[in-house]
């Protein structure tokens, strides 16, 4: 069997190398002439699956996409055309919740206030999004849920508040996919009139898609005085983003919140074993057995939990300062897609056991992921 993955996919080899001949590829590189014996394709959100690039693999049988996000494959085409597709729904959503929770604590400590007096506004309550809500209720910090859709359904018990409830929050983090059509399109959901609504003692955080918010509305007003507080992680017209933006920003990265190991591999794993149910295979292969021991495995806390204390814990295990700095020094010389396919590693939360004398802050701090 002839698979082909992108070469940012950790573990692929160890997961799917079994079933053939492996050949990993630049996801924005990739064309229809490089796939003509292939019949597995796996791919990350950076590459455009259609008509146009499976058009010579007469051969493919299975596709599949190490992502949370599905905006990039035409699943009609794959459907019509009797080829198996895969995703990765929730596989980096507690690595892109995790990237969040370092942002606040950095923050805190820039701006001197405690995060547990905030109020964080979460647009999209699905699986990162629920994540995020976890680790937020875990640490008791109040937080409201804005998704019409899951909202609609009459299905999902939780509270929903309203988007204009959101708009007052101290903190507001979007995690929506990109649609464009629907009663509820997430392009430009954020557009000059939102932006413009914002004032100087919010935070807005974007680690989803970067056409939720229109960049160069937000541009513009930035450099005409916003004072709004902004998080970036994503960003319209990935790889060639609006540069004039990153001053702007208090933290800005190449769409790696998404990016611990755990996150990428899951991704990695899901599709794994999805090929062995399309192929009536039992899997032999398992994440566990693959992630190497943490450097900073274990550590010992002493006290209640609270700003101090949450901000050491999260920057020993994840600083985000560490991939702004990257970003700030490299975008300029190396490019967006540098960035992220040289990107160091980074463990999530799970990968350190804290041993901690308080039993309520023991209760926190492993509902917040850590063993």
């Amino acid at each position: 069997m002839k698979i082909y993955y992108d070469e940012n996919m950790p573990y692929a080899a160890e997961f799917f190398g079994e079933f053939g001949t492996l050949t990993a590829f630049n996801g924005r590189e990739l064309s229809a002439d490089t796939l003509i014996d292939a019949e597995v394709l796996l791919v990350r959100s950076i590459t455009q699956v259609n008509e146009n690039l499976l058009k010579n693999s007469p051969n493919i049988k299975f596709v599949g996409t190490a992502t949370i996000g599905v905006d990039h494959i035409d699943q009609a085409y794959l459907s019509n055309n009797q080829i198996t597709f895969s995703s990765a729904p929730g596989c980096n959503a507690i690595s892109v919740a995790e990237y969040v929770i370092s942002t606040l604590v950095i923050l805190a400590e820039r701006y001197c206030f405690s995060v547990f007096d905030k109020t964080v506004g979460i647009v999209g309550a699905g699986n990162t999004g629920s994540r995020l809500s976890e680790k937020l209720t875990a640490l008791g910090i109040q937080h409201k849920l804005y998704d019409p859709i899951l909202a609609a359904t009459g299905e999902d018990s939780r509270v929903f508040s309203s988007f204009e409830d959101i708009l007052q929050c101290d903190i507001i983090s979007l995690h929506v996919p990109k649609t464009t059509t629907g009663l509820y399109p997430t392009h430009h959901m954020f557009d000059q009139t939102v932006l413009s609504s914002l004032t100087e003692d919010q935070i807005l955080i974007n680690a989803c898609r970067g056409e939720v918010i229109d960049n160069q509305a937000l541009l513009l007003l930035k450099q005409q005085g916003m004072k709004t507080k902004l998080v970036l992680d994503v960003w319209e017209n990935e790889p060639n983003i609006a540069e004039a933006l990153i001053p702007f920003c208090e933290i800005s990265t190449a769409h790696i919140a998404g990016y611990s190991l755990e996150g990428k591999a899951r991704g990695t794993e899901m599709l794994y074993l999805a090929l062995c149910e399309l192929l009536n295979k039992k899997p032999n292969q398992s994440l566990e057995g693959l992630l190497p021991k943490s450097t900073i495995s274990q550590v010992e806390l002493h006290g209640r939990l609270n700003d101090v204390i949450l901000n050491q814990l999260v920057k020993m295990v994840y600083d985000v300062r560490r991939d702004d700095g990257i970003f700030r020094q490299q975008v300029y010389i190396n490019g967006f897609d540098y960035i992220r396919k040289t990107y160091p590693a980074r463990r999530e939360f799970s990968a350190t056991k804290v041993l901690i004398n308080d039993e309520q802050s023991k209760t926190q701090v492993h509902e917040l992921g850590f063993s």
